[in-house]
């Protein structure tokens, strides 16, 4: 792509990315399980590591650092599913910290907004549309759905073991956003989201939205 994008002289590439966590995670850190033999959280690091590559060639380029997928809860079998107990339990490894994120509709809105910023050339920004822990996300749904939806913290090794494809990968990439919460965050500025996409939702306005399009397992 990024070769593509030099040979045909784009003026301006959005690359949408995320951190190499290796750069906070070696590959020799027992913390976190290395996967493939060469990732921590293969998804983002594939990602972080082509970053140089536009950068090699002289692309004129924005890294564009998105967040978690509130689409992810329809799409992707995160949403709350219903226990033994017949009640509702979002599962989200991350204990009390924030995990930033955003509607997928409102990424291609915020890339809208990196194009008109040609000061942004060079530069890698982030975008969020809210920073909220697995609690705050559980009782936003309670609101949405009309019924009690319960954080359920677990580790990121059980997650990890749930065995469902990409459960490895996923429960690294919680543990990362949860262990460096504080940088993750920064990373994704939501004054500046906004400043890019003044139509930004917040979770809630997402829910309002989307609600009935949740699975609830």
């Amino acid at each position: 792509m990024a070769q593509a994008a030099k040979d045909v002289g784009v003026r301006h590439v959005v690359w949408s990315t995320l951190e190499d966590t290796r750069k906070w995670v070696p590959l020799t850190d027992a913390r976190m399980p290395t996967l493939q033999g060469k990732y921590k959280v293969p998804h983002f690091d594939a990602k972080g590591e082509a970053n140089a590559i536009f950068t090699e060639l002289g692309v004129p380029t924005t890294c564009l650092n998105t967040s978690f997928y509130w689409d992810n809860l329809i799409h992707f079998g995160m949403g709350p599913k219903k226990g033994p107990d017949g009640k509702l339990a979002f599962v989200l490894p991350m204990g009390d910290k924030k995990l930033p994120g955003i509607a997928a509709e409102d990424i291609g809105r915020c890339a809208y907004g990196v194009f008109k910023r040609p000061d942004l050339i060079g530069k890698t920004v982030g975008i969020a549309g809210e920073h909220l822990t697995g609690a705050q996300m559980a009782a936003a749904l309670s609101d949405a759905l009309g019924q009690d939806v319960v954080h359920t913290a677990v580790t990121p090794e059980v997650y990890r073991g749930f065995g469902f494809p990409g459960a490895d990968d996923l429960g690294n990439m919680f543990q990362f956003n949860a262990d460096f919460e504080k940088d993750y965050c920064a990373a994704r500025d939501l004054a500046f989201s906004r400043s890019l996409n003044p139509q930004l939702q917040t979770f809630a306005q997402w829910l309002a939205a989307n609600k009935e399009r949740i699975p609830l397992g």
